[in-house]
Order: structure tokens, then sequence, then C-alpha cells
């Protein structure tokens, strides 16, 4: 697997050994003992399977305790993908880092513990899967204004009132006054 840091510290690109021949495809999108042996031992409590339609934006969410470390990847179609660095004492504190992640680049991202996450689904369908190094809790989750305009987003659409949002997602905060990292 080919493992690349990205310019905000902590996340990274994983881009799978891919084979495949006249019947399809085969990787392994876990590997508890080749992601140890390439430094990145995690231990993950929980597995997600998001299924969203073209259009829908996910985020920015993260829990205030109980901080999640993710591996996210794309099963069926494809999304942008974003990670915004909440850790007051980061260098990249507020800045975000946006990546295509589909079922055709096989791409997946490490994002850490410290940082709100969310995805706009830029094929018909998605099925986006994501592993996690700790538990969901709704008493903890919190979810940072998709649009804020401090974060500045660059997302892959042109009209802002163009996605589907859950109300949560529309009720987002401003990163100003939201909780954040140490």
């Amino acid at each position: 697997m080919k493992i690349e840091e990205q310019e905000l510290s902590g996340i990274l690109l994983i881009t799978p050994n891919v084979f495949g021949d006249q019947r399809g495809s085969f990787f392994e999108s876990w590997n508890q003992k080749a992601f140890k042996e390439a430094n990145l031992d995690f231990t993950f409590l929980q597995d997600n399977h998001s299924r969203s339609q073209k259009g829908v934006l996910r985020g920015l969410h993260y829990q205030i305790q109980q901080p999640q470390g993710k591996l996210v990847r794309v099963a069926y179609g494809s999304i942008f993908d974003v990670a915004v660095d909440l850790r007051r004492s980061s260098s990249n504190f507020g800045k975000w880092f946006g990546v295509v992640l589909s079922d055709e680049n096989n791409q997946m991202l490490w994002i850490p513990p410290g940082f709100a996450h969310g995805f706009y689904v830029l094929s018909e369908r998605v099925d986006f899967l994501y592993k996690t190094t700790n538990f969901y809790e709704p008493s903890l989750e919190r979810c940072i204004l998709w649009n804020d305009p401090d974060v500045d987003i660059n997302w892959p659409f042109k009209d802002l009132s163009s996605p589907i949002l859950s109300v949560k997602d529309k009720n987002g905060i401003h990163l100003k006054n939201a909780e954040i990292y140490p």
C-alpha cells in the first residue's frame, strides 16, 4: 500500500494494492498486521456504513469527548471528503483538507482524532464505509457549519443552496463559537 502524508498533520491518504483480472478486482481495505508494519497501529471499535444520494452533504461532525479517529473509504460511487483541524494547539487549526474518494481510485483517508469530518456526494449514489477508534455517542457529537466562512471549504458545487442537508447540518455552528480540542 502507498501512504501519503497530507499538508494537515496526521491526515494520511492511503492507496491499497489492487489486484484485478477479467473477473474484477480485489484489495485489502484493512489488515491489522500490514497497517501496524506501516506504523499505523489503530484499534477500531466500530464500523459504519452510510448510503446517500447525489447532492447530499454530511458534516462537519466530530465528538468533543471520546474523539474518533476514522479510516474512511467509498465502496460504491464518489464523494468529496473533507477534514477540518479542530486542535487549537495545531499550526493548522481551522484549516481543511479535501480529496475525492471513489470506488474507482479505492483510496482511503485516515482522519485522526481532533478533526471534524464531512463529505459531499458527487455520484448518483454512494456507499461510504468507515471504521472508528471510539464509539459513537450522540450526546457528545458536535457540528461545524458546512459553509462557515472562517473555514472556507471549496466545495465542488457553485450554488451554495444546492446541497441536501439534515436539520443537524443546517444548524451547525461557526468554528469561532465551537467547542474544540486543546
